[in-house]
């Protein structure tokens, strides 16, 4: 059964949504305590979550109810998943954009992504333009630099396996000072 945040249906309210996996709080403590050197901009730990599908900006009331009501069809059994681990966006290039922690392979993380997907598409948004990649983002650079001291540092990263019952459908408020990030539904999984 989903729990839902309960909204003013306003027809020109739009919302920037989201959908991912939260984490519990040792294995985020885990996370943060990957150091980066230079200018990294660090993820800050309360936006620390494995986002299974960015959905977008603009999405209008009518659009957010038939999101919610796709995602209450999903149907999977709870798993366990685990960070294991890091790297970086592009891949393969000296200069890195982007520090990353990543997901052990998990066949489970990857129907349960795959159902999302297909839920979404059913409500009328355009697919996902790129494969699904189970990662964290750790840390922003810029300008781009050099990642082999923290990918050597860190490249046999593990956290514990940590049980995953449940999905969330978040919406972001962007601000200077950082994204927030609000609970619209979550879904048990069963």
């Amino acid at each position: 059964m989903a729990v839902v945040r309960i909204l003013s249906l306003d027809p020109k309210r739009t919302m920037r949504l989201f959908v991912a996996i939260e984490l519990p709080d040792d294995v985020k403590d885990a996370l943060t305590a990957l150091r980066t050197e230079g200018s990294a901009r660090r993820t800050k730990r309360d936006q620390l979550h494995l986002t299974l599908r960015f959905i977008g900006d603009g999405i209008a009331q009518p659009q957010f109810v038939a999101i919610k009501q796709a995602l209450a069809d999903v149907k999977a059994a709870p798993f366990a998943m685990q960070f294991r681990g890091v790297g970086q966006f592009p891949n393969g290039r000296k200069s890195a954009r982007v520090l990353w922690a990543g997901i052990a392979p998990n066949p489970a993380l990857d129907a349960l992504q795959a159902q999302i997907e297909t839920a979404l598409g059913n409500t009328g948004l355009e697919p996902e333009d790129r494969p699904f990649s189970a990662h964290i983002t750790l840390a922003r650079l810029d300008p781009p630099q050099n990642a082999s001291p923290f990918l050597e540092t860190y490249q046999s990263f593990e956290s514990r396996a940590i049980p995953v019952d449940e999905f969330i459908l978040f919406s972001s408020i962007l601000s200077p000072q950082g994204a927030t990030h609000h609970i619209e539904a979550s879904y048990k999984l069963r």
